[in-house]
Protein backbone atom coordinates (compact mmCIF):
# COMPACT_ATOMS: atom_id res chain seq x y z
CA UNK A 1 0.00 0.00 0.00
CA UNK A 2 1.12 3.52 -0.34
CA UNK A 3 1.00 5.30 2.95
CA UNK A 4 0.63 9.07 3.55
CA UNK A 5 0.42 10.71 7.29
CA UNK A 6 -3.22 11.11 8.39
CA UNK A 7 -2.86 13.84 11.37
CA UNK A 8 -5.90 14.25 13.77
CA UNK A 9 -5.40 16.22 16.73
CA UNK A 10 -1.97 15.60 18.04
CA UNK A 11 -1.21 12.33 16.54
CA UNK A 12 -0.06 10.84 13.46
CA UNK A 13 -2.30 7.46 12.81
CA UNK A 14 -0.26 6.37 9.80
CA UNK A 15 3.42 5.59 10.33
CA UNK A 16 5.45 4.29 7.36
CA UNK A 17 7.47 1.16 7.95
CA UNK A 18 10.69 2.61 5.53
CA UNK A 19 10.90 6.13 6.91
CA UNK A 20 10.67 4.82 10.27
CA UNK A 21 13.83 2.71 9.50
CA UNK A 22 15.60 5.84 8.44
CA UNK A 23 14.54 7.07 11.10
CA UNK A 24 16.55 4.27 13.24
CA UNK A 25 19.28 4.21 10.54
CA UNK A 26 19.75 8.12 11.32
CA UNK A 27 20.15 7.98 14.97
CA UNK A 28 22.53 4.72 14.29
CA UNK A 29 24.73 6.81 12.10
CA UNK A 30 24.60 9.93 14.34
CA UNK A 31 25.87 7.51 17.33
CA UNK A 32 29.10 5.67 15.16
CA UNK A 33 30.11 8.89 14.27
CA UNK A 34 31.09 9.50 17.58
CA UNK A 35 32.86 6.69 18.17
CA UNK A 36 32.56 4.03 20.73
CA UNK A 37 32.07 4.74 24.42
CA UNK A 38 34.71 2.63 26.52
CA UNK A 39 33.61 0.89 29.49
CA UNK A 40 29.80 1.40 28.71
CA UNK A 41 27.16 -1.39 29.82
CA UNK A 42 27.03 -4.66 27.70
CA UNK A 43 24.16 -5.98 28.71
CA UNK A 44 20.83 -3.80 29.17
CA UNK A 45 17.41 -3.51 29.72
CA UNK A 46 15.21 -0.52 28.03
CA UNK A 47 11.64 -0.37 29.69
CA UNK A 48 9.87 2.07 27.02
CA UNK A 49 12.04 1.17 24.42
CA UNK A 50 10.10 2.03 20.72
CA UNK A 51 10.13 5.82 20.73
CA UNK A 52 11.77 8.77 21.81
CA UNK A 53 14.18 8.79 24.84
CA UNK A 54 14.34 4.99 25.18
CA UNK A 55 14.63 3.98 21.32
CA UNK A 56 17.25 6.49 21.18
CA UNK A 57 18.55 4.97 24.54
CA UNK A 58 18.84 1.08 23.19
CA UNK A 59 20.29 2.39 19.74
CA UNK A 60 22.91 4.05 22.06
CA UNK A 61 23.67 1.26 24.34
CA UNK A 62 23.51 -1.25 21.19
CA UNK A 63 25.44 1.16 18.41
CA UNK A 64 28.04 3.23 20.97
CA UNK A 65 28.54 0.50 23.22
CA UNK A 66 28.26 -3.01 21.71
CA UNK A 67 25.51 -3.89 24.36
CA UNK A 68 23.22 -7.08 24.21
CA UNK A 69 19.77 -5.33 24.40
CA UNK A 70 16.00 -6.17 25.77
CA UNK A 71 13.75 -3.75 24.92
CA UNK A 72 9.95 -3.53 26.71
CA UNK A 73 7.27 -1.78 24.56
CA UNK A 74 3.62 -1.92 24.05
CA UNK A 75 3.03 -1.16 20.39
CA UNK A 76 0.42 -2.19 17.53
CA UNK A 77 0.71 -4.31 14.62
CA UNK A 78 -0.22 -3.53 11.07
CA UNK A 79 -3.61 -4.65 10.55
CA UNK A 80 -6.00 -4.67 8.06
CA UNK A 81 -5.59 -1.29 6.30
CA UNK A 82 -4.31 -0.31 9.00
CA UNK A 83 -0.29 0.55 9.54
CA UNK A 84 1.71 -0.67 12.47
CA UNK A 85 2.65 2.01 15.28
CA UNK A 86 5.75 3.98 14.63
CA UNK A 87 6.81 2.32 17.69
CA UNK A 88 6.41 -0.90 15.71
CA UNK A 89 8.52 -0.37 13.41
CA UNK A 90 11.17 1.54 14.97
CA UNK A 91 12.02 -1.76 16.71
CA UNK A 92 11.70 -4.24 13.74
CA UNK A 93 14.59 -1.66 11.92
CA UNK A 94 16.00 -1.62 15.22
CA UNK A 95 16.05 -5.54 15.68
CA UNK A 96 17.30 -5.98 11.96
CA UNK A 97 20.46 -3.63 12.55
CA UNK A 98 21.00 -5.17 15.55
CA UNK A 99 21.26 -8.57 13.70
CA UNK A 100 23.19 -7.24 10.62
CA UNK A 101 25.77 -6.04 13.06
CA UNK A 102 25.93 -9.44 15.38
CA UNK A 103 23.81 -7.77 18.12
CA UNK A 104 21.66 -9.64 20.86
CA UNK A 105 18.28 -8.05 20.66
CA UNK A 106 15.30 -9.31 22.20
CA UNK A 107 12.11 -7.32 22.03
CA UNK A 108 8.78 -8.09 24.18
CA UNK A 109 5.90 -6.48 23.05
CA UNK A 110 4.00 -6.46 26.55
CA UNK A 111 2.69 -3.42 29.10
CA UNK A 112 5.68 -2.97 31.08
CA UNK A 113 3.18 -2.15 34.22
CA UNK A 114 1.96 -6.05 34.49
CA UNK A 115 3.90 -8.66 36.40
CA UNK A 116 4.14 -10.87 33.38
CA UNK A 117 6.65 -8.49 31.48
CA UNK A 118 9.04 -8.04 34.56
CA UNK A 119 9.09 -12.17 35.07
CA UNK A 120 9.62 -12.66 30.64
CA UNK A 121 12.97 -10.34 31.26
CA UNK A 122 13.75 -11.99 34.48
CA UNK A 123 13.20 -15.80 32.29
CA UNK A 124 15.06 -14.25 28.93
CA UNK A 125 18.25 -12.27 31.35
CA UNK A 126 18.53 -16.20 33.22
CA UNK A 127 18.22 -17.77 29.94
CA UNK A 128 20.76 -15.47 27.64
CA UNK A 129 22.30 -12.79 29.58
CA UNK A 130 23.05 -14.03 33.54
CA UNK A 131 23.00 -10.40 34.86
CA UNK A 132 22.46 -6.63 33.92
CA UNK A 133 24.63 -3.81 33.73
CA UNK A 134 21.76 -0.92 33.12
CA UNK A 135 18.33 -0.55 33.09
CA UNK A 136 16.98 2.17 31.84
CA UNK A 137 13.21 3.23 32.56
CA UNK A 138 11.50 5.66 29.87
CA UNK A 139 7.61 4.84 29.99
CA UNK A 140 5.54 7.56 29.00
CA UNK A 141 1.82 5.73 29.41
CA UNK A 142 -1.73 6.94 29.67
CA UNK A 143 -2.91 4.88 32.20
CA UNK A 144 -1.50 1.64 34.18
CA UNK A 145 -3.60 -1.41 35.29
CA UNK A 146 -2.19 -1.80 39.03
CA UNK A 147 -0.45 -5.52 39.07
CA UNK A 148 -0.95 -5.64 42.50
CA UNK A 149 -4.89 -4.22 42.81
CA UNK A 150 -5.93 -4.07 39.81
CA UNK A 151 -7.39 -0.56 39.60
CA UNK A 152 -6.47 1.58 36.25
CA UNK A 153 -5.41 5.32 36.73
CA UNK A 154 -5.25 7.23 34.06
CA UNK A 155 -3.18 10.11 34.08
CA UNK A 156 -4.31 13.68 32.93
CA UNK A 157 -2.49 17.10 32.63
CA UNK A 158 -3.24 19.30 34.43
CA UNK A 159 -2.31 22.46 37.18
CA UNK A 160 -3.09 22.03 40.70
CA UNK A 161 -4.99 24.28 42.80
CA UNK A 162 -6.34 26.87 40.24
CA UNK A 163 -7.57 26.49 36.87
CA UNK A 164 -4.56 27.79 34.47
CA UNK A 165 -5.14 30.13 31.30
CA UNK A 166 -2.57 30.73 28.52
CA UNK A 167 -1.65 31.05 25.03
CA UNK A 168 -0.89 27.69 22.98
CA UNK A 169 -1.02 26.97 19.48
CA UNK A 170 -2.88 24.72 17.23
CA UNK A 171 -0.44 22.81 15.46
CA UNK A 172 -2.00 21.26 12.69
CA UNK A 173 -3.12 24.68 11.48
CA UNK A 174 -0.37 26.86 13.22
CA UNK A 175 -2.90 29.43 14.90
CA UNK A 176 -2.35 30.86 18.24
CA UNK A 177 -5.06 30.18 20.83
CA UNK A 178 -5.74 30.62 24.24
CA UNK A 179 -6.93 27.70 26.69
CA UNK A 180 -7.70 27.30 30.09
CA UNK A 181 -6.78 23.80 31.68
CA UNK A 182 -9.29 23.08 34.87
CA UNK A 183 -7.53 22.36 38.13
CA UNK A 184 -7.05 18.82 38.82
CA UNK A 185 -8.92 16.63 41.53
CA UNK A 186 -7.11 15.15 44.00
CA UNK A 187 -8.00 12.00 42.61
CA UNK A 188 -6.67 13.07 39.26
CA UNK A 189 -3.22 13.92 41.17
CA UNK A 190 -3.30 10.59 42.98
CA UNK A 191 -4.12 8.45 39.73
CA UNK A 192 -1.38 10.51 37.39
CA UNK A 193 1.30 10.23 40.08
CA UNK A 194 0.37 6.02 39.70
CA UNK A 195 1.23 6.08 36.40
CA UNK A 196 4.28 8.10 35.91
CA UNK A 197 5.79 8.22 39.48
CA UNK A 198 8.53 5.85 40.54
CA UNK A 199 6.34 2.64 41.69
CA UNK A 200 6.58 0.65 38.79
CA UNK A 201 10.62 1.69 38.37
CA UNK A 202 10.83 0.52 41.69
CA UNK A 203 8.71 -3.13 41.06
CA UNK A 204 11.32 -3.52 38.12
CA UNK A 205 14.33 -2.98 40.66
CA UNK A 206 12.66 -5.76 43.01
CA UNK A 207 12.00 -8.25 40.42
CA UNK A 208 15.60 -8.10 39.06
CA UNK A 209 16.84 -7.86 42.52
CA UNK A 210 14.96 -10.55 43.60
CA UNK A 211 16.51 -13.32 41.34
CA UNK A 212 19.94 -12.23 41.72
CA UNK A 213 20.03 -10.14 38.08
CA UNK A 214 21.95 -6.86 39.10
CA UNK A 215 25.31 -7.31 37.55
CA UNK A 216 28.28 -5.50 39.37
CA UNK A 217 28.03 -1.42 39.52
CA UNK A 218 24.31 -1.61 38.31
CA UNK A 219 23.08 1.48 37.45
CA UNK A 220 19.35 2.50 36.32
CA UNK A 221 18.66 5.71 34.54
CA UNK A 222 14.82 7.05 34.93
CA UNK A 223 14.23 9.31 32.37
CA UNK A 224 12.15 13.42 33.67
CA UNK A 225 11.84 16.91 33.27
CA UNK A 226 11.69 19.97 34.74
CA UNK A 227 10.84 23.11 32.54
CA UNK A 228 11.20 26.53 32.53
CA UNK A 229 9.61 28.99 34.78
CA UNK A 230 7.64 29.67 31.48
CA UNK A 231 5.79 26.20 31.40
CA UNK A 232 5.81 25.23 35.14
CA UNK A 233 2.50 25.94 36.25
CA UNK A 234 0.62 23.11 34.13
CA UNK A 235 3.88 21.15 33.98
CA UNK A 236 6.57 21.43 37.05
CA UNK A 237 3.91 22.64 39.52
CA UNK A 238 1.16 20.42 37.78
CA UNK A 239 -0.01 16.37 37.79
CA UNK A 240 2.69 15.49 35.71
CA UNK A 241 4.82 17.37 38.47
CA UNK A 242 3.85 16.00 41.00
CA UNK A 243 4.52 12.30 38.95
CA UNK A 244 8.05 13.38 38.84
CA UNK A 245 8.59 14.61 42.35
CA UNK A 246 7.42 10.98 43.25
CA UNK A 247 9.89 9.73 40.34
CA UNK A 248 12.95 11.33 42.32
CA UNK A 249 12.16 10.31 45.64
CA UNK A 250 12.12 7.16 44.40
CA UNK A 251 15.08 7.81 42.58
CA UNK A 252 16.74 8.51 46.03
CA UNK A 253 15.59 5.44 47.67
CA UNK A 254 17.05 3.15 45.06
CA UNK A 255 20.03 4.86 45.29
CA UNK A 256 20.54 4.43 48.96
CA UNK A 257 19.59 0.41 48.10
CA UNK A 258 21.84 -0.13 45.42
CA UNK A 259 25.25 1.73 46.35
CA UNK A 260 25.31 -0.97 49.42
CA UNK A 261 26.35 -3.26 46.47
CA UNK A 262 28.08 -0.80 44.29
CA UNK A 263 25.26 0.38 42.22
CA UNK A 264 23.61 3.72 41.71
CA UNK A 265 19.85 4.84 40.70
CA UNK A 266 19.63 8.00 39.27
CA UNK A 267 17.35 10.31 37.40
CA UNK A 268 18.79 12.67 34.30
CA UNK A 269 16.73 15.63 33.57
CA UNK A 270 16.46 15.84 29.58
CA UNK A 271 16.08 18.62 27.22
CA UNK A 272 12.31 19.77 26.32
CA UNK A 273 11.94 17.47 22.89
CA UNK A 274 9.18 17.13 20.37
CA UNK A 275 8.27 13.40 21.20
CA UNK A 276 4.50 11.77 20.71
CA UNK A 277 3.70 12.41 24.61
CA UNK A 278 5.12 15.82 24.71
CA UNK A 279 3.12 17.05 21.38
CA UNK A 280 -0.10 15.96 23.95
CA UNK A 281 0.07 18.29 26.29
CA UNK A 282 -1.39 22.28 26.03
CA UNK A 283 0.64 25.09 25.50
CA UNK A 284 4.28 22.57 25.64
CA UNK A 285 4.35 22.80 21.69
CA UNK A 286 4.32 26.38 21.43
CA UNK A 287 7.05 26.44 23.97
CA UNK A 288 8.89 24.22 22.02
CA UNK A 289 8.83 25.85 18.82
CA UNK A 290 10.06 29.55 20.49
CA UNK A 291 13.19 27.15 22.21
CA UNK A 292 14.24 25.53 19.39
CA UNK A 293 14.79 28.88 17.16
CA UNK A 294 16.77 29.83 19.89
CA UNK A 295 18.83 27.04 20.21
CA UNK A 296 19.15 26.62 16.27
CA UNK A 297 20.45 30.15 16.07
CA UNK A 298 22.95 29.52 19.14
CA UNK A 299 23.94 26.42 17.72
CA UNK A 300 23.37 24.44 20.86
CA UNK A 301 19.97 22.31 19.19
CA UNK A 302 20.17 18.58 19.98
CA UNK A 303 17.46 16.03 19.22
CA UNK A 304 17.41 12.83 20.99
CA UNK A 305 20.30 11.02 19.91
CA UNK A 306 22.40 14.02 20.63
CA UNK A 307 21.34 14.37 23.68
CA UNK A 308 21.24 10.34 25.27
CA UNK A 309 24.55 10.20 23.43
CA UNK A 310 25.93 13.31 25.53
CA UNK A 311 24.42 11.42 28.50
CA UNK A 312 26.25 8.18 28.23
CA UNK A 313 29.06 9.61 27.24
CA UNK A 314 30.21 12.23 29.25
CA UNK A 315 28.09 11.88 32.41
CA UNK A 316 27.00 7.84 32.96
CA UNK A 317 30.25 6.23 31.37
CA UNK A 318 33.46 8.40 31.80
CA UNK A 319 35.25 6.40 34.30
CA UNK A 320 34.45 9.78 36.89
CA UNK A 321 31.93 9.98 39.21
CA UNK A 322 28.61 10.70 37.93
CA UNK A 323 28.03 15.10 37.99
CA UNK A 324 24.21 15.84 39.60
CA UNK A 325 23.22 18.89 41.05
CA UNK A 326 22.61 20.27 44.75
CA UNK A 327 19.01 17.62 44.11
CA UNK A 328 21.44 14.37 42.55
CA UNK A 329 19.69 15.24 39.45
CA UNK A 330 21.60 14.71 36.55
CA UNK A 331 21.06 17.88 34.64
CA UNK A 332 21.29 17.03 30.54
CA UNK A 333 18.94 20.33 30.05
CA UNK A 334 21.87 22.38 31.05
CA UNK A 335 22.02 24.17 27.60
CA UNK A 336 17.91 24.15 27.34
CA UNK A 337 18.34 26.38 30.91
CA UNK A 338 20.98 28.80 29.87
CA UNK A 339 19.66 31.89 31.19
CA UNK A 340 20.81 33.59 27.85
CA UNK A 341 18.46 31.26 25.95
CA UNK A 342 15.49 31.27 28.33
CA UNK A 343 15.75 35.14 28.04
CA UNK A 344 15.48 34.81 25.05
CA UNK A 345 12.53 32.65 24.93
CA UNK A 346 10.53 34.31 27.18
CA UNK A 347 11.18 37.90 25.25
CA UNK A 348 9.69 36.33 22.15
CA UNK A 349 6.60 34.64 24.48
CA UNK A 350 5.81 38.27 25.87
CA UNK A 351 6.20 39.94 21.79
CA UNK A 352 4.07 36.86 20.25
CA UNK A 353 1.01 37.30 18.15
CA UNK A 354 0.29 35.74 14.98
CA UNK A 355 1.58 38.30 12.78
CA UNK A 356 4.92 37.23 14.09
CA UNK A 357 4.32 33.82 15.13
CA UNK A 358 6.36 32.76 11.44
CA UNK A 359 9.08 35.06 12.75
CA UNK A 360 9.67 34.09 16.38
CA UNK A 361 9.22 30.14 16.31
CA UNK A 362 10.73 27.17 14.90
CA UNK A 363 7.39 25.99 13.04
CA UNK A 364 8.46 23.76 10.15
CA UNK A 365 11.60 22.29 12.47
CA UNK A 366 8.47 21.34 14.55
CA UNK A 367 6.44 20.16 12.08
CA UNK A 368 9.42 18.14 10.52
CA UNK A 369 10.15 16.75 13.57
CA UNK A 370 6.59 15.48 14.17
CA UNK A 371 6.67 14.05 11.00
CA UNK A 372 10.01 11.96 11.44
CA UNK A 373 8.34 10.52 14.46
CA UNK A 374 5.86 8.51 11.97
CA UNK A 375 8.42 7.79 9.52
CA UNK A 376 7.36 10.37 7.36
CA UNK A 377 9.36 13.95 6.34
CA UNK A 378 12.66 11.86 4.85
CA UNK A 379 14.14 13.17 1.94
CA UNK A 380 15.61 9.48 1.17
CA UNK A 381 12.02 7.59 1.43
CA UNK A 382 9.59 7.56 -2.14
CA UNK A 383 6.33 8.03 0.04
CA UNK A 384 5.05 6.99 -3.11
CA UNK A 385 6.42 3.95 -3.31
CA UNK A 386 3.92 0.97 -2.97
CA UNK A 387 4.93 -0.76 0.97
CA UNK A 388 3.89 -3.80 3.44
CA UNK A 389 2.85 -2.56 6.13
CA UNK A 390 3.39 -5.77 7.43
CA UNK A 391 6.38 -5.93 9.35
CA UNK A 392 7.54 -8.96 12.31
CA UNK A 393 9.95 -8.20 15.19
CA UNK A 394 12.38 -10.86 14.46
CA UNK A 395 12.34 -11.58 18.22
CA UNK A 396 8.78 -12.67 19.19
CA UNK A 397 7.05 -15.71 17.14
Amino acid sequence: MIIQPKIRGFICTTAHPVGCAQYVQKQMDYVRSHGMIGNGPQRVVVVGASTGYGLASRIVTAFGCGASTIGVFLEKEAENSRTASAGWYNSVAFEQKAKNEGLYARSLNIDAFCDEAKQRVVDLIKKDLGAIDLLIYSLAAPRRQHPRTGQVAKSVLKPIGAPHTSISIDASTNTLETVTLPAASQEEIDQTVSVMGGEDWEFWIDALAREKLLGERFMTVAYSYVGPELTKIIYRHGTIGRAKDHLEKTAKKLDERLKKTGGRALISVNKALVTQSSSAIPVIPLYFTLLNKVMKEKNLYENCIAQICRLFSTRLYTGNPIPVDENGLIRMDDLETRPDVQAQVLESWKKLSQENLAQLADLDGYHREFLQLFGFGFDEVNYEADVNPVQKLLSLP
